[in-house]
């Protein structure tokens, strides 16, 4: 019996050691994430009015009291490297969501050297785009698009090497291009637009891999310059644009052209309007006085719609447009067409053109009979011509031209 009770003392006695020691050692947390990136991502959200921070947006999912890559789920918007030879995890992804975040982007995300991806778009980051970003020599995308921000372009921009999709649009950057921009030579997409940019637009044909290019709206004068070849969307509108647009008509890829509001001038040639890919062409609010035939019937176009609208073109309406098979939605209104619509302009209404415009030109004489059917399902405008409209005929509303004009235009004519 004492054999036994000694034995049971001796138990508890080492029971209550082990409880005393599990109770007194520490606890150790034990980080994945590097150090230095935590405080890049501590820095981020203390440069955000806590105010602009939603309880549903991503940034009031990041608790530091935890580790932003172990519990990759508590930080919305981040991705991480997981490393398989137990390095410590790297941040390489930030995608933030659009929830009006107000502030400014720390500097200190420079020192998130493996990062990929930064997208903080539509939200109202402000002050300029630091210059640390050209730290991020592994950066594929940066997409800083819908903010306030403000200055110019970062110079070492043209240090990410790998950068395939650049967006800055939609801020108030108000730089000349960096004219060695063309460095980039992975960019597939560069969109500027919707700045204060100015001057002339560098040469960007080195740029061989790229199939977006927007640099509209914003205050970039002089010519249209080479550009790269693979161009499948190209948008230079609402420029100070001029001279003639010829570059363009090299650009056999492309889907989708808007030059829009311009100071562009002279011959609108058939290589641009015959462009193989090219679905929708806008040239309206410029300078452009002709526009060249098209010479012979062409199935193999992808043409369907032409805005033209807004421009000097002169003469008699383009016949050849009924060459291109498929085009479908016409806009010619606002320039000083002369003579009568053509007969095959009414064979083409109701059955492949389905939109026609043409008001606010100097047309004479009577309307194709399809003008007058009034059952062809087309949308079109003929108004503020010199044209003889039956009574009630919708697409002459608003009226013909005064006769003192129409003479007058005549006479010039002639």
């Amino acid at each position: 019996m004492a054999k036994q009770l000694h034995s049971l003392l001796s138990s508890c006695l080492l029971l209550g050691t082990l409880s005393i020691v599990l109770v007194h050692t520490p606890a150790q947390v034990h980080s994945i994430t590097l150090e230095s990136d935590i405080e890049v991502l501590q820095a981020m959200k203390q440069a955000i009015d806590p105010v602009s921070i939603g309880r549903n947006s991503y940034l009031h999912s990041w608790d530091f009291a935890f580790d932003p890559c172990e519990d990759a789920g508590l930080f919305e918007g981040i991705l991480c490297t997981f490393p398989t030879d137990r390095s410590v995890n790297r941040v390489m992804a930030i995608d933030l969501d659009p929830a009006g975040y107000d502030g400014f982007l720390t500097p200190m995300i420079g020192n998130l050297t493996e990062l990929t991806s930064l997208s903080i778009s539509r939200n109202n980051f402000r002050g300029p785009i630091p210059e640390t970003i050209a730290n991020l020599q592994r950066l594929t995308r940066l997409s800083l698009s819908q903010n306030l921000f403000s200055g110019r372009i970062p110079r070492g921009i043209i240090d990410l090497k790998h950068l395939e999709i650049l967006d800055l649009s939609q801020n108030h950057l108000s730089s000349k291009i960096p004219a060695d921009i063309t460095a980039l030579r992975s960019l597939v997409q560069l969109i500027l637009s919707n700045n204060a940019l100015s001057g002339k637009i560098p040469d960007l044909s080195g740029l061989w891999q790229l199939n977006t290019l927007d640099l509209s709206s914003n205050n970039l004068d002089g010519n249209v310059p080479v550009l790269p070849i693979n161009l499948r969307k190209l948008s230079l509108s609402h420029n100070v644009l001029s001279g003639h647009i010829s570059p363009v008509s090299a650009l056999q890829r492309l889907t989708a052209l808007d030059l829009s509001d311009n100071r562009l001038s002279g011959l609108v040639r058939q290589e641009v309007l015959t462009l193989p890919l090219v679905v929708r062409i806008n040239i309206s609010n410029n300078q452009f006085t002709e526009m060249e035939a098209i010479p012979y019937p062409r199935e193999d176009l992808q043409l369907r719609v032409l805005d033209a609208h807004a421009n000097r073109l002169r003469g008699r309406l383009p016949i050849s447009l009924v060459n291109i098979a498929n085009l479908s939605s016409i806009d010619l209104s606002h320039n000083q067409f002369s003579g009568r619509i053509p007969s095959e302009y009414g064979a083409k209404l109701g059955s492949s053109w389905k939109s026609l415009f043409l008001e606010d030109n100097f047309l004479i004489g009577n309307l194709p009979p399809q003008f007058v059917d009034g059952t062809v399902a087309v949308r079109a405008n003929l108004a503020h011509n010199c044209l003889r409209c039956p009574p009630n005929i919708r697409f002459c509303r608003g009226g013909q031209r005064a006769n003192s004009d129409c003479a007058g235009m005549h006479n010039h004519i002639t």
